[in-house]
């Protein structure tokens, strides 16, 4: 059935959006997307969660890198796509929606590739995320005569590397751990070779508000994830002194995340593809890092109400690693580009190395959080004025 302007909304022709639209917001599809690969995130926080309290620090560490990329990577692909060539038909729902069915089978595979390191089940959702993006670009390559060079580079590279990942599940250990490292690396490359031919038409604004959007969800699980945990602590014991201070001290962390990721207008760093590869390939650290602090101060959890019988330092360690590397990235990706002075730029590192520091004192969360805030703190003094008022 055709509408009035006589184009079918089951079917339009892709074609490469223009990259400096006026409005260009997320879509709700989008947002639909983001909130179903959560499930995923939440999965593989939960299981790093009781890793560490098990005391699996190194098994439960890679196990949590390999599977958050695979979480990271099929979305950050989906948003580079979407924002180049959303066409938002009914072809393009559907196949959108095949893509989260993918995120959702990845996220029921995330228990056995922890406790069994068998990634089979992640591998299928994966290649089934990854095998819709082929058929999208198949799609833009059909139509945009202009963008079709890459768009085929994009659909055979993508398909060459899903080939890598389904035999790497026939290799045995530790091959299976070097298959990975090259297919990342290819999964890499992949991308870098497809600009080359003819860069595709992502809308700055549009790609910067995806990722804060995304980084608002993994800060909420984070939330979420504490909260359960303290409801079951508090179920199973009373309310002590010591989970009234993960709760503050985790509630300043969280705001203050939110804060320092948030203060700077991420767009106007992307002006090249050169700096959007960095800057879009940095926030593995970033994504992974915010929901590892959620499996932290659960462990901080267990470790106050004698759930496990790791160390203090271990305790300390599990929040305090991936604060710190959550400010070291933001620092990296949106504070020094913006050249806000050297006060501001070494004020992030050091908050980091202070913060590795806390887990050697009695308190370590309450003086992350001190630390966290102190540096919103700078972050508000160094400000310009009228960069200031401009956002507020």
């Amino acid at each position: 059935m055709m509408s009035a302007r006589g184009i079918s909304p089951w079917y339009r022709p892709m074609a490469a959006r223009n990259s400096s639209e006026s409005h260009r917001p997320a879509t709700p599809l989008e947002l639909f997307f983001d909130l179903c690969f959560v499930v995923a995130v939440g999965q593989a926080a939960a299981r790093l969660h009781h890793s560490v309290s098990e005391a699996h620090f190194g098994t439960g560490l890679v196990s949590y890198a390999l599977v958050f990329f695979a979480i990271w990577w099929a979305w950050l692909n989906f948003t580079w796509f979407a924002s180049a060539y959303d066409t938002d038909d009914g072809v393009y729902r559907v196949t959108t929606l095949v893509q989260i069915a993918g995120a959702l089978i990845l996220a029921a595979g995330v228990p056995p590739a922890f406790d069994q390191r068998d990634f089979t089940v992640i591998t299928i959702g994966y290649v089934v995320m990854r095998l819709a993006l082929v058929s999208q670009w198949l799609r833009a390559a059909s139509t945009d005569v202009a963008g079709r060079r890459t768009a085929l580079r994009y659909a055979s590279g993508v398909s060459l590397v899903q080939i890598g990942w389904i035999a790497r599940l026939g290799l045995p250990e530790p091959w299976g751990m070097v298959g990975f490292a090259v297919l990342v690396l290819g999964e890499f490359a992949v991308p870098v070779f497809a600009e080359s031919a003819r860069p595709t038409t992502w809308h700055p604004r549009h790609i910067a508000e995806r990722y804060g959007l995304f980084t608002i969800i993994v800060l909420g699980e984070l939330i979420i994830g504490t909260a359960f945990a303290m409801q079951s602590a508090i179920e199973e014991t009373a309310v002590t002194a010591a989970l009234l201070s993960v709760a503050a001290s985790g509630l300043v962390m969280v705001f203050g995340m939110w804060w320092l990721y948030f203060d700077q207008p991420a767009h106007e760093t992307l002006s090249s593809n050169r700096t959007a590869f960095v800057w879009g390939y940095g926030h593995y650290l970033i994504f992974a890092s915010a929901a590892a602090v959620g499996a932290g101060l659960e462990v901080g959890i267990d470790f106050d109400t004698h759930q496990t019988h790791i160390s203090p330092l271990a305790a300390g360690m599990a929040v305090a690693v991936p604060v710190a590397l959550f400010l070291i990235s933001v620092w990296g990706l949106h504070v020094r580009p913006h050249h806000r002075g050297p006060l501001l730029n070494s004020a992030f590192p050091l908050a980091a190395v202070l913060i590795l520091v806390t887990p050697l004192t009695p308190l370590p969360l309450p003086l992350i959080a001190l630390i966290v805030a102190a540096l919103v703190g700078v972050n508000i003094a160094t400000k310009p004025c009228d960069e200031a008022i401009q956002t507020s």
